[in-house]
Order: structure tokens, then sequence, then C-alpha cells
């Protein structure tokens, strides 16, 4: 493998023929100081220090590293082990880029945020690290995500954060985030945007995937200590691509693991009834940056479906773009109802609540571990826990008649 899959993107942004920046005159200003901002935070010891010291005390790293030998043997294959990012304050793997991004907005003298949420959990994180800081915050939601995400928008304004629920469209993330981008176009003065996947123009692609490899880092090292050896497979579910991107990146080079992204295949494959980008869609112009993208022959992006909100997306970040194509991750989908089926199966079997969204890969994982023999390790990154998706997922195993009795203990 080339040695230059691990220092993308290039200066411009592009990680291949992905990436890059696509946004109004009024942007680029604003793009250039935050790219010229990182790249001397991230060269800059007294900053990583203090970040470093936030995710230890504040956020809670490193995660722990958890088998789950019922899960396994219900499989019948290969071991599955969880990186447990929803151990981490706030219920997800969200913090570890809302504290990053908070830190540079503050040492670019910066005092407003906002940002855009589709579960919540980004939403949570961002209204955390702005309180812990003492910065407004101001968060812009979906209306349908508001609905089946109502314990996160209490847990974001018990925060301090003001929530703008968004009515356009199909009221979920894509045009929460068209809102946010529209604020901070009229706002780049004293605003800073704390996007929250590896999506968007350059530079936010890279800071959120370089903040988010603190995962892959700490999973890495927990392999080798805790099992003797690399993980044979990585799973992580994609919307944007945040949590996958940061278990992977710091596995890009070890050829012998394989990387796969699981994305939402909701009710079915039809336009508008899923969210696989990577799966269905062509490369095209989203929110900023150029990624496989769900849209029309005219370009006019899709409508898309999702149990989860955190994966109700029409496109992906540019580097899981860059990775399907030279084959260094493979990605697949799992349909609403596989999903809500690993969500209770982990609850039943090994008493963890995951989130919807984790819940993808948890059924991925399960198909993948029962065509492996019991000597082969498939690491889920387990992205955030299930407490806001409880009313939800009562709501659709009611619907869709799926919720039957617990596995036999």
């Amino acid at each position: 493998m080339s040695s230059s899959i691990a220092t993308a993107p290039d200066p411009s942004g592009w990680f291949g023929r992905f990436g890059g920046r696509f946004v109004p005159e009024t942007l680029v200003a604003a793009l250039d100081q935050l790219d010229a901002a990182w790249a001397e935070a991230s060269e800059d010891s007294t900053f990583l220090t203090e970040l470093d010291g936030l995710l230890r005390d504040y956020v809670g790293r490193p995660t722990p590293l958890t088998d789950t030998p019922r899960l396994s043997a219900h499989a019948g294959g290969a071991a599955i082990w969880l990186k447990r990012e929803d151990l981490a304050h706030t219920g997800a793997h969200k913090i570890n880029n809302t504290i990053g991004q908070v830190l540079l907005a503050r040492r670019m003298g910066k005092h407003r945020i906002i940002a855009e949420t589709g579960a919540g959990q980004h939403g949570v994180a961002t209204a955390t690290a702005c309180a812990r800081f003492g910065l407004v915050c101001e968060v812009y939601m979906g209306a349908e995500d508001v609905r089946r995400q109502a314990l996160n928008v209490f847990r974001m304004r018990m925060l301090g954060a003001v929530v703008h629920e968004v009515e356009d469209g199909s009221c979920t993330l894509k045009d929460a985030t068209n809102a946010a981008m529209r604020d901070w176009m009229g706002s780049v003065e004293t605003t800073h945007y704390v996007l929250g996947s590896v999506v968007g123009p350059h530079p936010f692609p890279l800071i959120v995937r370089s903040l988010q490899a603190v995962i892959g880092r700490e999973a890495r090292s927990q392999c080798l200590e805790r099992i003797g050896h690399l993980p044979d497979h990585i799973v992580a579910c994609v919307g944007g691509g945040s949590n996958a991107a940061g278990i992977f990146y710091p596995f890009l080079d070890d050829e012998e693991v394989s990387l796969i992204g699981v994305e939402a295949g909701g009710s079915s494959l039809e336009i508008g009834h899923h969210a696989a980008s990577l799966g269905c869609g062509t490369p095209g112009v989203l929110h900023g940056s150029r990624s496989y993208v769900l849209q029309d022959s005219d370009g006019q992006t899709a409508d898309v479906h999702s149990c989860s909100a955190g994966l109700d997306y029409p496109g992906v970040g540019p580097e899981h773009s860059w990775w399907k194509e030279l084959g260094r991750a493979t990605y697949m989908s799992v349909s609403d109802d596989e999903a809500i089926e690993a969500f209770q199966l982990l609850c039943s079997l090994e008493g963890i609540l995951p989130a919807l969204e984790s819940s993808h890969a948890i059924a991925a994982a399960l198909q993948i571990a029962r065509e492996l023999d019991s000597s082969q390790i498939v690491l889920v990154n387990l992205s955030g826990r299930g407490d806001k998706d409880v009313v939800e997922a009562r709501t659709l195993m009611e619907e869709e008649s799926v919720h039957g009795s617990p596995p036999q203990k």
C-alpha cells in the first residue's frame, strides 16, 4: 500500500478526486483562517497537552475494550469485541471532536459556537464543551429529529444551548446542516461552526478525523495488550463517517486488518428509503466537498431514510469515498429491521444498550462473525449508547412487529 494513504489530504484538501472546497466567497477567508489555526495548533505542545488532559480527565479516555462472550456465542464464529465510545462523557464519540474544536475556536478568539445535529449526540457534545468553557452555543436540528430525539433536545437546553428547530425539506440532518451553513455565512467574524462529521469543505474532514483518531490509536494498543495481536476486522457505522474514520485511520497501514463501514439500508434499497451513499450513490458535491452522494440524474440530492437519526444523511466524508475507491475499506448496508434486532440482542445478551447508529455495526459484525472461525477477532466501534433511542426503538418495534421474546439465557 502506498504510504501516501495516511498523509492525505493534499494542501488543497483533496483525497484523490474527493474533498476540496465548494463554498461561497464569504466562507473562503474563514476556512483559510481555520486551516492555518489547525495547522499551528496541531503542532503546538501547549494546545495538545491541554487537549490530552481534557480527554483524560473530562471525557474519560481511554475508553475500554470489552469482549462479548454471549454475543459471540450467539453468532457462532469469530469473537466480537467492542471499543466502548458509549462510555465517553455525554455517551458517544462526538465529544472527542467538540472538545478539540471548541479549544481551537477559543484560540481563534471566537466565542459563539454553532453546530448541526441529527441524533443529538453531536449537539449535546457541542453544548457540553461550550458549557465547560463558557461559550455561547446554538444548535440546528431538523424537526423530525427533534421529535425522535426529544431526550437529547432537553439535554442540550439544560446545558445552556439554544436549539433551532429546522422545518425545511425532510426536517433531518441534511436540512440542519444547510441551516447551520447559512448562519455561518452571515456570522463568520464572531462564530465558529463545529461541524460534527468528516464532511464539509476543507479543512473540516481533516480536523474531525484527526480529533477522532484517538479512538483508533487507543484500540490498536489495547488490542495488542489485551488480545496479543491486531483484530482481523474492524466494523463501524457510517453516516457522515466520523466514528469510522476515527477508528480506521490508525490501522490504514495494517493491511492484514480489514476495515468495514456499515451504512443505513433503511426499509429497502430503493431511492428515498435508505441512506447508503457509498453503496448506492454517485460522486457529487454536497455541503462544500466532493464525495459519494445520493442524488438524481440532475444532481439533485435525494431524500433518505434510516431508523437512526445519526445515519439519516445523503452523503459521506470524502476520505471514506477515497478509501472505497482505493479498496482499503469496504462498505455494506444493514436494514432498519436488522439494526433493531441487533439493538435488542446486545441489550439482552451483554447488558449493553447501544445507539441505533451503533446497532447497524453490531448487526454487520454478527453477519461477518458467522462466516469466520473462533480464532478471529471482529472489533466493533460502539460509537454511542442508546438511552436516546429507547422511545423511538419501542415505537419501531411495535410498528414493524419485530419485538419478540429476548434470546434465551
